[in-house]
């Protein structure tokens, strides 16, 4: 059972950002601290790397709290569990931001039934169970806009497939569906989005890591520039912040890619 979530009063917003010890998540839960949020943060093996990002927050954003959750989204039952803790451990919950993620090209003659079963489960189902644990806390949320989900989707799931990536893009797209759903059972309470980015952080083993790469791909981009995950927390802050009549949509952060 996972451990560490403690309650939290009422006077401050709190979020909760899945997987984010690191890159996009990690700039999320800076982002969220900076405009005002309590955290919980879960990781699944980056312990140290975690401790580092609730380091850097509540030192330099005080008086911004972190908790720190180790959570394993492939394992359902883990999931459950924690869901179901939620209620009787926090005061409130205002936002939560389904990042955390698994990304493994595979061409198609590997994907088997447990790679892509893996694939859903951290992807898809486990946002969705999670989401569906939040829901009581973020019905209550006391913010002008209400409670807000954000998931972290990819824009090649939009229309723009890769190859290799089959059992990943079918998750994904998984998830973009449980965005557009959810949006019309849990209006107008809570609000749910998606953001969509194209490279905001090229991976760092694998094709991807490849100079080569990376420059072919920068060169199909509009806006002449890989992203940062910065640039994705933004619009995540944004969503569920200031974005108080917008729910459903999924919001490309691509420089353009979409395009060419």
């Amino acid at each position: 059972m996972p451990q560490g979530v403690k309650p939290h009063g009422s006077d401050r917003p709190v979020a909760l950002v899945t997987g984010a010890a690191r890159r996009v998540g990690r700039a999320c839960a800076h982002v969220l601290a900076r405009a005002g949020f309590d955290l919980i943060l879960t990781y699944r093996t980056s312990r140290e790397e975690a401790q580092a990002t609730a380091a850097s927050i509540t030192t330099e954003l005080a008086p911004a709290s972190v908790d720190l959750i180790q959570l394993d989204l492939s394992c359902l039952d883990e999931v459950e569990r924690f869901g179901a803790s939620l209620e009787a451990r926090l005061a409130r919950l205002d936002v939560l931001v389904h990042n955390a993620s698994i990304y493994q090209p595979r061409p198609l003659a590997r994907i088997d039934a447990d790679h892509a079963m893996e694939m859903y489960r951290v992807n898809a189902l486990a946002p969705l169970l999670l989401s569906r644990h939040a829901a009581g806390l973020l019905d209550r949320c006391p913010l002008p806009g209400g409670g807000s989900i954000v998931a972290l989707c990819d824009m090649h799931v939009l229309g723009r497939p890769r190859s290799h990536l089959a059992a990943y893009s079918m998750s994904k797209a998984a998830l973009v569906e449980m965005v557009r759903s959810l949006a019309r059972e849990l209006a107008p309470a809570i609000r749910v989005n998606g953001v969509a980015p194209g490279v905001v952080n090229f991976p760092e083993e694998g094709p991807e890591s490849d100079p080569i790469f990376q420059r072919a791909y920068v060169s199909r981009v509009p806006l002449g520039r890989p992203g940062t995950p910065r640039d994705a927390a933004e619009v995540v802050r944004w969503l569920a912040m200031d974005a108080q009549y917008v729910t459903g949509e999924i919001i490309r952060v691509d420089g353009g890619r979409w395009l060419t």
